[in-house]
């Protein structure tokens, strides 16, 4: 029988790496070369996968020998803290009635110092195959980080039979989860004087008309989709960013709107910006020409993440069910990288500590529980693939 790791060892790892400041905009490298030089102290190499510019890199690290093997992941880097109202310091972890604060407590820092104080544990055993343990960076802004190190994997980087993203999900198993499309949507109109303003093309009055568009789209999806795995359980469309103008007396020429499409599985809302622009096309654009030759709509896409849905027949669902001792899944509205690692040729499954509820909040916590619950599955997960 395995025995979990010390609560106070993954305590005090995730001390460390709460410390470092790795909101999405900064470096992570500090928080790397730690978990470097920890792992190196127990005998145990990693490989870098660095971005271009070389201030950010994932890491992939094998403990055992053989092929195939389980993936550990998670990401490295946490949203910012600006605007927010904290209790005690954020890059400080502090102990509370049962609960660890910090950023990053929850998503996901706790899963990984919980891989992290395992590794002796794993270390003793006598592995029938490998486990891995992949940090990433640059999740919270699309997934970017890990894309590199994925098109590494089965070439000079082992590829995991099985995928484990350690985000927080209270310990429950989720096989599924919605695709994150982000779309900027430009107005292009006319400057003039606001005294005279049928002499312009007033994009701001353009763009309010595109997100009453993108609002009915929106409830269109709520009403034609419905999988009761998700909640909610329809895709959603949504706005989320509007800015434009010069100044209150010139007609303003320039708009942007950023919107996004939170989709099921198989969603047919992904038809949404070829829908916008149709809708611009017959409805906005031949009056706006009328008086701006040159004005224009477009839309580009800012950031895609695919939807995961595992499939009835997962390797990685059935042992993150078997290790939970759970007898059901779910799915969620947030992304994560599995559908990255499932596209891939990855099988993968989402479990870890934390509620995703305290994610991205002021005060954000994980419960000391929700920490011995993980590493009691890292333990499980130690004597399933033992000799």
């Amino acid at each position: 029988m395995a025995t979990p790791a010390s609560t106070q060892d993954a305590i005090d790892i995730l001390a460390k790496l709460v410390g470092f400041d790795t909101t999405s905009a900064e470096s992570n490298l500090e928080l790397i070369a730690y978990v470097r030089d920890y792992l190196e102290g127990h005998g145990i190499p990693s490989t870098l996968v660095p971005n271009e510019d070389g201030k950010k890199a994932c890491l992939f690290a094998t403990i055992g020998a053989g092929e195939g093997g389980v993936g550990l992941s998670g990401h490295s880097d946490c949203v910012p803290v600006t605007g927010q109202s904290w209790a005690s310091d954020p890059f400080t972890l502090t102990k509370r009635d049962g609960k660890l604060y910090g950023r990053g407590t929850c998503d996901m820092k706790g899963f990984i110092a919980c891989v992290l104080a395992s590794v002796p544990m794993f270390k003793s055993m006598s592995l029938a195959e490998p486990i891995h343990v992949l940090v990433s960076y640059d999740e919270e802004v699309g997934c970017q980080g890990v894309r590199p190190m994925i098109a590494r994997l089965g070439q000079d980087l082992p590829r995991p039979r099985a995928v484990i993203i350690g985000e927080p999900t209270s310990m429950q198993v989720i096989d599924g989860h919605k695709c994150i499309d982000v779309y900027r949507t430009s107005v292009t109109g006319k400057e003039a004087h606001s005294c005279m303003p049928a002499n312009g093309v007033n994009a701001i009055s353009v763009t309010s008309k595109l997100v009453t568009e993108i609002d009915r789209m929106a409830d269109e999806v709520a009403q034609t989709e419905n999988d009761p795995h998700f909640d909610p359980p329809y895709s959603t469309v949504m706005v989320g960013m509007v800015q434009g103008g010069t100044a209150p007396n010139i007609v303003p020429r320039n708009c942007e709107v950023v919107w996004q499409l939170r989709g099921l599985p198989g969603t047919k809302a992904k038809d949404a910006p070829a829908r916008l622009a149709a809708f611009a096309e017959k409805s906005l654009l031949p009056e706006m020409r009328s008086v701006a030759p040159g004005a224009a709509i477009e839309t580009k896409i800012k950031t895609s993440v695919p939807a995961f849905a595992s499939g009835p027949d997962s390797d990685a669902v059935a042992l993150a069910m078997s290790l939970t001792g759970a007898n059901r899944t779910s799915g969620v509205s947030y992304a994560t990288e599995a559908g990255l690692f499932q596209q891939a040729g990855c099988p993968a499954v989402v479990c870890g500590p934390g509620d995703i509820a305290q994610a991205h909040a002021a005060d954000e916590f994980v419960a000391i529980a929700q920490i011995e619950a993980c590493l009691k599955f890292l333990a499980k997960l130690a004597e399933r693939i033992g000799p």
